[in-house]
């Protein structure tokens, strides 16, 4: 096949990449027949092993003492397996620690990558299980010690061999290295090893034809990944990529929020001419507004379909009903509006809602009160919905590295743009995170609906101004 594979099995601290550490690891070369060359290393992991951790490995705290630490075997790792596909049993688990550990040197490790767990399930389906501890026993493969590095790599050695050896297993592995891509539908200049050159990293990609021009622009968690699927289905679109791109380059932005205002942006300003807006509805929950029989300005929480939205007057969007039920709640109380013509209390005919029982409706639900004083702060309402922003705020996320997070800056109402800020610096000082955003775009409806869902998530900092 005349390959190089770097067959890998790393023992960890615990099973986050982003917080625990590497104690050991083994690298086998193999080049599809044979062994190559072997190589292995306990590794101080600079952190607590826990109790757990090692009765599973047999690994303590005093075997990893005087072992050297990862930045100390990084060159060998990287000289073993460059030029090679990293191999590895459940491969995203080794490979994200080894390209975490890379990222807190400042370095981008980036390799293609094969997974035996997948290579398994084809090679040999229909077994009840894939671990690698069920492999091992499935096939008598003998170990020493399992759990320890270099063990488990020349089991994963045994189980990739006999893959090999299976009728179909040298496509199978050929399909997986070149991420799925139809090599049929690839463009010109283009090829798979120009491919495996993108990033593993969030960001935008901008895909260009002959003469410079742009041809399509899009975002992702993973450009590598998210590029090779263009390239892996037999769609109009791919067909039109296969036949204008030229060349791709990408802009890396670390946070997945800047990388979908930057791509609103993009397609907004410089027009590539096989964007089309294809995007899921994020907000699917919607308050509408309409009148009553009696003229009452009345409001609803619904879930439409396409077809229904076009016929609603639509005043706000959400991800969820609870918060479109949590807004109409705020205007029952803050503008003492009736909670049934809000949609919140069920009701009919000329019977008032409970509300009015305990004073807090003036009894619009039995035309107890004038419609043009209901109405007069119903539209005060509606302006309330339909402001996207209560505060001025800073929402802040990862960076493009361990030393950095990204800022996006909303200031009256309006979504301000997005810088990079090192932490160095501190992230208490706001008129340095507002000097961060030196990135500056265009407000609109669209990014002001993408922050509105990170905002609702609640997943990122928010720093209110």
């Amino acid at each position: 096949m005349n390959k190089r594979y770097a067959i890998i099995f790393i023992e960890t601290t615990g099973g986050k990449a982003s917080r625990h550490r590497i104690t050991e690891i083994a690298i086998v070369l193999h080049d599809g027949a044979k062994v190559l060359e072997t190589w292995q290393s306990l590794i101080n992991p600079e952190s607590y092993i826990p109790q757990g951790i090692t009765e599973l490995t047999g690994i303590t705290q005093e075997m990893v003492a005087d072992a050297p630490k990862f930045y100390e075997v990084a060159k060998k790792v990287v000289e073993m397996t460059e030029k090679a596909i990293f191999v590895a049993h459940n491969v995203r688990f080794d490979y994200g620690f080894i390209r975490e550990e890379f990222k807190r040197l400042g370095y981008a490790y980036s390799r293609r990558q094969l997974c035996t767990v997948r290579l398994s399930r084809k090679a040999f389906p229909g077994l009840r299980s894939y671990s690698l501890g069920k492999l091992i026993k499935h096939f008598d493969i003998q170990v020493d010690a399992r759990h320890r590095a270099m063990a488990d790599t020349m089991a994963t050695v045994e189980v990739f061999e006999k893959i090999l050896r299976q009728e179909e297993g040298e496509d199978q592995v050929k399909d997986l290295v070149n991420l799925g891509i139809k090599e049929a539908l690839l463009p010109q200049n283009i090829n798979v090893e120009f491919l495996h050159q993108l990033p593993e990293a969030c960001g935008v990609y901008y895909m260009h034809d002959k003469a410079g021009n742009l041809v399509y622009v899009g975002k992702s968690i993973n450009i590598k990944k998210r590029v090779a699927e263009h390239f892996s289905k037999v769609t109009e679109k791919a067909r039109k990529l296969q036949k204008y791109v030229h060349d791709i380059s990408y802009e890396v932005t670390g946070s997945e929020l800047a990388a979908l205002l930057l791509e609103s942006h993009e397609i907004k300003v410089l027009r590539p001419y096989v964007n089309r807006a294809q995007r899921r509805r994020n907000f699917p929950v919607v308050i509408h507004k309409f009148q009553d029989e009696h003229g009452y300005i009345c409001f609803n929480a619904a879930k439409p379909n396409a077809k229904e939205r076009k016929q609603l007057k639509i005043i706000a969007e959400y991800t969820k009903m609870s918060q479109a039920k949590s807004r109409l709640q705020r205007i029952i109380k803050g503008y003492e509006l009736c909670a049934r013509l809000c949609g919140i209390e069920k009701g009919h005919g000329n019977k008032v809602c409970f509300n009015y029982h305990i004073k807090q409706c003036h009894g619009a639900c039995g035309q107890q009160e004038a419609v043009v004083t209901y109405n007069e702060r119903a539209e005060e309402a509606m302006d309330y919905l339909k402001t996207v922003f209560e505060h001025d705020f800073l929402l802040v996320d990862q960076g493009r590295n361990e030393q950095e997070k990204t800022v996006v800056w909303v200031q009256d109402g309006e979504y301000q743009g997005y810088g990079h800020l090192d932490i160095s610096e501190g992230i208490d000082n706001v008129d340095y995170l507002k000097d961060c955003v030196n990135t500056r775009f265009e407000s609109n409806p669209e990014v002001k609906k993408i922050i509105r869902r990170f905002l609702l998530d609640g997943e990122l900092q928010l720093i209110k101004l």
